[in-house]
């Protein structure tokens, strides 16, 4: 696939790849992200761009695969925590129980000047107070303490949540399907992301991460509420529309490097 033409090279950039660059040096914190729940919607860039950090612009893809350059996503996205380390500590950067907790978050899609892509959290809400703290301090990331929990049961996977102090709320089901042998360019784009921007203290900075590659399953919208997405700045009533795409994961381990 050439850049530009398949896998949202636009730009120049190349075509976005399944397999994570290798983080320089140690990881800072290691995760395993669990039961992952990928709802998305496709939106025009001009409803993203306002809301992202400096110098992160949307990254682009049309559904078939092409760089448009005007068609961008907005992910609702549900999972577990488990198994929260800092490698740097050794036996002693075992976070424990402390660090198992459900996360629902939005996102959106970004590139950058230096060819790097990524993603950007508009909101991310945790089911525990100490790690939503932690990780609001430690990268600027607009954490929020939230009331969150995670149903399985007959092939369905369902997350639900309540930001403390708000009426805000998000509840989505899905029933997962059959096995992805081989991701579409899209699905790989929605998925495949090895960095995040972050704006914290004047700058935008870059964290990348590593995981091996994401055995997906396709999977079919049960229910859908929601409120998270509206709130975060993004068009009123688009998490009312059927999602453009719906996927599946059983986990994977994720480790990040240090944000530069």
């Amino acid at each position: 696939m050439t850049a530009g033409t398949r896998g949202g090279g636009g730009a120049g950039l190349p075509a976005v790849s399944p397999e994570a660059p290798p983080l320089r040096g140690t990881p800072w914190i290691a995760q395993d992200w669990l039961d992952v729940v990928f709802v998305h919607w496709r939106v025009d860039v001009s409803a993203v761009a306002p809301l992202l950090p400096a110098g992160a612009s949307p990254d682009t893809m049309a559904p078939d695969g092409t760089d448009d350059g005007t068609t961008t996503w907005v992910g609702l996205i549900g999972f577990r925590f488990t198994e929260t380390r800092f490698p740097p500590l050794g036996r002693l950067g075992r976070a424990g129980r402390i660090g198992d907790f459900v996360e629902v978050n939005v996102r959106v899609y970004t590139r950058d000047d230096q060819g790097r892509r990524g993603v950007a959290f508009l909101s991310l809400d945790a089911g525990k107070l100490l790690p939503t703290l932690g990780a609001r301090v430690a990268t600027g990331l607009p954490y929020w303490w939230a009331h969150a929990a995670i149903r399985k049961s007959d092939g369905r996977v369902g997350y639900a949540m309540r930001r403390h102090g708000t009426h805000l709320r998000s509840a989505f089901d899905v029933r997962v399907g059959d096995v992805v042998a081989e991701p579409t360019p899209l699905e790989t784009f929605l998925t495949a992301r090895w960095g995040m921007h972050v704006r914290r203290v004047g700058a935008t900075r870059y964290w990348p991460n590593e995981h091996e590659s994401w055995p997906l399953h396709r999977a079919s919208l049960v229910s859908l509420r929601d409120d998270l997405v509206a709130a975060a700045g993004l068009p009123f009533g688009l998490s009312g529309l059927e999602p453009d795409s719906v996927l599946y994961s059983p986990g994977v381990t994720t480790r990040f490097g240090r944000g530069r």
